[in-house]
């Protein structure tokens, strides 16, 4: 069992884990495309931890995070919002509504924001058929499980959309859990640091396979990351055959 209390064994780091991990891919894509993160204009649909932790990481690195979402609302701030002040906000009040500079706005607008970076990180199938074709980001990060539909990845592939998919996007949980694991096997618990410096590196690792596929089969992000997961899967297998 992971995401123990570090008491019990534990791994320190783990509850910040998913959001580092999608600001970990941001940063390579935004190498990857040629974009700078100091002024990068981002929105973000969920300010849970995942959401929450990202956005916060962003407005450090100088992005402007100009639209957040929770489950009772959507706000908005074109020059961007304070996200410290609005995460103090959040936990006194319980959502992002009310919060000071700031103007209410539909989910539906939000989704449709002119954007660089467009972070669904709340429910699957957010986008889809009927709103992809309004989404203007460059880059959606898949924060959240399954986020947009098939329908919805067409469409954004037409339009020449990045999408960093969910099963490496989101993937810094599950990597400190594996961290986790392996501290335990040692009886051997590292700081918070290194274990942000592994997860940096594993992330970074992962990224640069699925864009190599994607690359060279002129795939979408999400049918590379798929066809290293399975290729991987495959050759175990195989070598499981003469290492029984």
């Amino acid at each position: 069992m992971t995401g123990k209390p570090v008491e019990i064994g534990g791994s320190s780091g783990r509850n910040p884990a998913t959001g580092k991990g999608v600001y970990y891919t941001i940063q390579n894509t935004l190498e990857h495309l040629r974009m700078k993160m100091p002024g990068l204009r981002v929105a973000v649909q969920g300010f849970g931890n995942a959401g929450s932790g990202t956005a916060h990481m962003l407005d450090t690195a100088q992005a402007y995070v100009i639209a957040v979402s929770d489950s009772k609302g959507c706000i908005h701030n074109n020059n961007g919002l304070d996200i410290p002040k609005l995460i103090l906000h959040k936990q006194k009040t319980g959502t992002v509504i009310g919060f000071r500079e700031s103007e209410e706005i539909t989910p539906e607008e939000l989704l449709s924001l002119k954007c660089d970076v467009l972070i669904p990180a709340a429910l699957e199938n957010t986008i889809t058929l009927d709103n992809a074709n309004r989404v203007k980001a460059r880059i959606i990060a898949e924060a959240a499980n399954g986020p947009c539909t098939p329908d919805a990845d067409k469409i954004l592939d037409n339009k020449d959309t990045f999408v960093i998919p969910d099963v490496l996007c989101n993937a810094g949980g599950v990597t400190v859990s594996y961290l986790e694991w392996v501290q335990d096997e040692q009886h051997l618990f590292w700081e918070e640091k290194d274990i942000f410096e592994k997860l940096e590196s594993i992330m970074t690792h992962a990224f640069s396979q699925v864009l190599k596929v994607s690359l060279e089969k002129k795939m979408p992000m999400r049918i590379a990351a798929n066809m290293v997961g399975i290729s991987r899967v495959a050759e175990a297998i195989r070598l499981r055959g003469f290492y029984p």
